[in-house]
C-alpha cells in the first residue's frame, strides 16, 4: 500500500474504491475535512472524513464496518461522521473545507 502524503492521495483511495464503498457500505457521499484537507496533517494524524449513507445502510455495525474498511484501505485512523449528525456550530466551517471523493 503506498504511503499516504496528503488530500490527494487519500481522494485516489477513496475513488478507487468508490464501487465497494457505494454497493457493500451504502455510501452516496464520502469527504474528507479536517488536518488533510486543510493540507495542515502531520505523519501522525488521524484522516476526518463524513459520510451520507443510503437509508437502509444507516446502522450502527454498517457505520462501524465502513469506519473499519476505510482504516484498512488508508491505513490510517479514521475519524468518521455521518453528515447529517455534524454539530450545528461546526457544520459551516466543516462543510466550506470538505474535499469531496
Amino acid at each position: 500500500m503506498a504511503k499516504i502524503t496528503g488530500i490527494k492521495d487519500v481522494l485516489h483511495i477513496l475513488k478507487n474504491h468508490k464501487k465497494t464503498l457505494s454497493e457493500k457500505y451504502g455510501v452516496t457521499d464520502i469527504a474528507v475535512f479536517g488536518s488533510y484537507a486543510r493540507n495542515e496533517h502531520k505523519g501522525k494524524s488521524d484522516i476526518d472524513m463524513f459520510v451520507e449513507l443510503k437509508p437502509r445502510f444507516r446502522t450502527f455495525d454498517n457505520f462501524m464496518d465502513l469506519k473499519f474498511y476505510l482504516q484498512r484501505i488508508t491505513a490510517k485512523k479514521i475519524d468518521l461522521v455521518i453528515k447529517n449528525s455534524i454539530r450545528k456550530e461546526l457544520k459551516p466551517s466543516i462543510l466550506r473545507e470538505a474535499v469531496h471523493a
